[in-house]
């Protein structure tokens, strides 16, 4: 193309990378501030609906909708595939050198509209995110970049996603470090932060608005065995959340109708949102709530609006949420709809916060700070569930203004990310690809043999012999042949046997056995074989254990070629002197 051509001859890689991380960063705040503005305009749509004092049926039909909207425009405007969850993500960068489809950079807006602004137990982090990564990775595939750029501007998209939509410029760094590029080097933090803080910039002129505001004058040094149990608490809350998600998901998905399970899940759904109305949208409206001291409020258009003096039903009220918020987000997403569980996680920490200092403070014995409490189980969830303790961090300091709150968010964090990995190794969104074997691994040599692929390493110029062939017959064979290892194929190519040169060696040149011996006689029947979709670390690990420097492999039982260990070495070499390059000199 002429303006790759144009862009090579004038401008470094170094200053050209900085600049489409800006215009990276532009479009991702765009999209983020459109998605914000449309899920406001479709919640405000159903705001003059019921009055808060008594029960609002609207919140049992608008979720339903939602859903059903949005399964009609993934099924006849998707082809019934879109790519829910950052999950993906993990895996276009894992697999497909940070490839996201152009589609992404749209489909997931009007989605996770759909399923949020009417009502949906989700949050817009995950398609904001999802939509970033596809604008970086598209423009670094139209700009003419390298694979491990395009990575990068993919990461740059998602941290100004998340930061537009938090309006959290640090967070959205942080995040795209800690989930997207834990092998990032220091090089390419510049063309994050600009991207990030790009995103900030134009958000905040354009949306400018805070999502929480915080008040208080700091914290008693007296509550600190509180804030242990607090991240403790925060700890075993999140893999519940983890394994409940997961369970659910796996649950609904074994219903194969699509219809079925929008319908189903949208009316449930409706029904547990009827009886517990905080389950509502995203659930940035309870938070506000709970960090404002108004707890009466989360029995607005309930049937249970007129406990709202009874602080101890306050607090039941409180712990079932933590319990059910995640099954409401579970169903929201397994039954068609489309979002994600990064509000779920706050909302569930607000509340986990709520839970344990409002306890404390109805037995009389201690007075803590409420809104201290409630700030920090937000980060605590945050930090197990997606197992990021500097994101959970920096982004509740940066949304609440709590810097004052820095220690406690640190010990809450810390605590509940360490207990979390103990009983939880992969986050939500890494467990699935942790069960399917293709999950990014932090370990330098395994992340770059999932790169590899086997299809890219295999070798099919190893000649073919049929077991029924006499010796005579595969001499011709044998005499054109490059290899010393022949796969013995039946009349469907299906692989029984190996036979190598070694083993004919000492008959080959006997013509009087030439019409004696068959294949099937003397070919080897007990060998290791690769199936075309095994991960390479597997295909490693079965060179060491059968000492073998050839492997055959197949496609359910057909013959496909072989793969050999100083194939598997070269290439393994080739791409890690090509990761270990320095990203365009910056």
């Amino acid at each position: 193309m002429q303006l790759i051509a144009w862009r090579t001859r004038n401008i470094s890689n170094k200053n050209f990378l900085i600049l489409a991380s800006i215009i990276v960063g532009i479009i991702a705040g765009l999209a983020a501030v459109f998605l914000k503005s449309l899920v406001h305009f479709i919640e405000g749509l159903a705001a003059g609906f019921g009055d808060t004092s008594n029960e609002n049926y609207v919140f049992f039909i608008f979720p339903a909708i939602g859903i059903l909207l949005t399964t009609c425009y993934v099924q006849f405007f998707r082809n019934g595939k879109l790519g829910r969850g950052l999950s993906n993500i993990l895996y276009s960068i894992a697999r497909k050198n940070g490839r996201v489809h152009r589609d992404k950079t749209y489909s997931h807006i009007i989605s996770s509209a759909l399923t949020v602004g009417f009502g949906g137990s989700a949050g817009l982090e995950a398609p904001i995110a999802v939509t970033g990564s596809a604008i970086g990775s598209v423009s670094a595939t139209f700009l003419g970049l390298s694979n491990r750029e395009r990575i990068l501007l993919l990461a740059c998209g998602t941290a100004a996603g998340v930061s537009a939509i938090f309006n959290s410029p640090i967070a959205g760094v942080i995040f795209a470090v800690e989930v997207l590029l834990p092998e990032m080097t220091v090089s390419a933090f510049i063309p994050l932060i600009i991207s990030s803080a790009t995103a900030a910039v134009l958000s905040r002129a354009l949306h400018n608005q805070q999502l929480f505001h915080l008040i208080t004058d700091g914290w008693e040094p007296e509550s600190v065995p509180l804030y242990i149990v607090l991240g403790i608490f925060c700890g075993l809350v999140s893999v519940y959340i983890t394994r409940m998600t997961h369970k659910t998901e796996e649950w609904i998905g074994k219903n194969k109708s699509i219809w079925k399970k929008a319908i189903a899940g949208g009316f449930v759904l409706g029904a547990l949102i009827f009886i517990l109305p905080p389950l509502y949208g995203e659930g940035y409206g309870t938070i506000d709530h709970l960090l404002n001291g108004r707890y009466e409020n989360l029995l607005d258009n309930s049937l249970f609006y007129d406990l709202k003096n009874y602080p101890w039903f306050l607090l039941l009220f409180g712990g079932v949420l933590i319990l059910v918020k995640v099954f409401a987000t579970s169903i929201t997403i397994a039954c068609g709809g489309n979002g994600g569980i990064f509000a779920t996680s706050l909302m569930t920490g607000a509340l986990c916060g709520f839970f344990c200092v409002y306890s404390a403070n109805l037995t009389g014995i201690v007075s803590f700070n409420e809104t201290n409490f409630i700030a920090t189980g937000m980060a605590g969830i945050l930090s197990g569930v997606v197992h990021a303790p500097l994101t959970a961090i920096f982004l509740i300091a940066e949304i609440t203004g709590g810097y004052v709150l820095f220690a406690p968010l640190m010990i809450v964090s810390a605590l509940a990310y360490f207990t979390a990995r103990f009983f939880e190794p992969h986050t939500v969104y890494t467990k699935k690809l942790a069960e399917k074997g293709v999950l990014t691994d932090k370990d330098k040599d395994k992340a770059v043999l999932r790169k590899m692929g086997l299809r890219r390493t295999l070798e099919k110029d190893f000649l073919p012999v049929k077991p029924n062939q006499c010796l005579g017959e595969i001499i011709p064979v044998i005499s054109k042949s490059k290899r010393n290892i022949f796969p013995v194929l039946d009349e469907k190519d299906i692989l029984v046997g190996l036979l190598s040169l070694n083993q004919i060696r000492e008959i080959m040149f006997k013509t009087d056995m030439y019409d004696k011996i068959h294949v099937y006689q003397i070919m080897e029947k007990s060998f290791p074989v690769v199936e075309i979709g095994e991960e390479m670390v597997n295909v490693v690990r079965k060179f060491e254990d059968y000492h073998v420097f050839n492997i055959p492999v197949t496609e359910k039982g057909v013959y496909k070629g072989f793969i050999s260990k100083s194939n598997i070495f070269t290439t393994y070499r080739n791409l890690l002197i090509k990761e270990s390059e320095p990203l365009s000199s910056l």
